[in-house]
């Protein structure tokens, strides 16, 4: 990865909508975001994976009305995900991110993983009843996901672009999301840039001063 070219770089707005990723770039993204990890191996999410005409008009329609300078972007993406997240962590979830663990040998024996379910219960718990946040803490696996898949997409030639502009309200209906026990929580569209419509002026950050302390 040319970490140099990456940080000289604006974050591409505008896709090319006559370039498709091919299949096999594709599968491979898919393929690492299904490798990314979450906290407790928790496993938060489900993710939409929108490349047809039909649905990339369904989403660019039902971005929200403030929103809808961002219908373009998904209309010329090559695809977009929708990555959702669990709005709780019912005991069904858990059960099979743990059968799931056993079938795959995750631990070297039985008493490990009977401690590891044991741990993830009483972090569970935590989260639920002590921090009153399970939610949130799942919402951060899920940028994290995200922010992991776009250095992959970089690694693999494809512009990630993150979108927060948008009704997750509207999306959940479009896509009869709600009723899986899942909420949208981001959109990242996948694609080529459109080189006419890009940035060419410096990438603006602090400097490290005012950006790094060394303890």
């Amino acid at each position: 990865m040319d970490l140099d070219k990456l940080m000289s770089k604006h974050l591409s707005r505008y896709f090319d909508g006559s370039k498709t990723i091919p299949d096999e770039t594709l599968q491979q993204l898919l393929r690492f975001l299904r490798s990314a990890p979450t906290s407790t191996n928790i496993q938060p999410n489900h993710f939409y994976v929108v490349s047809t005409q039909e649905g990339k008009e369904r989403l660019a329609a039902n971005l929200g009305e403030r929103f809808q300078d961002n219908a373009e972007k998904i209309l010329n993406a090559s695809h977009t995900i929708i990555l959702t997240t669990r709005a709780d962590v019912p005991e069904h979830h858990l059960e099979a991110v743990f059968a799931k663990e056993r079938a795959d040998g995750r631990f070297a024996d039985e008493a490990k993983q009977e401690r590891w379910e044991s741990m993830t219960r009483d972090f569970v718990s935590l989260r639920k009843y002590s921090y009153k946040d399970t939610y949130h803490w799942m919402e951060k696996q899920t940028y994290m996901v995200m922010g992991l898949t776009m250095m992959a997409a970089a690694e693999l030639g494809v512009e990630a672009m993150p979108l927060e502009g948008f009704d997750p309200i509207s999306v959940d209906k479009a896509f009869n999301i709600r009723e899986t026990g899942y909420t949208t929580t981001v959109l990242l569209a996948l694609g080529y840039p459109d080189e006419a419509k890009q940035y060419k002026t410096p990438v603006s950050r602090f400097e490290p001063e005012r950006l790094f302390t060394f303890a």
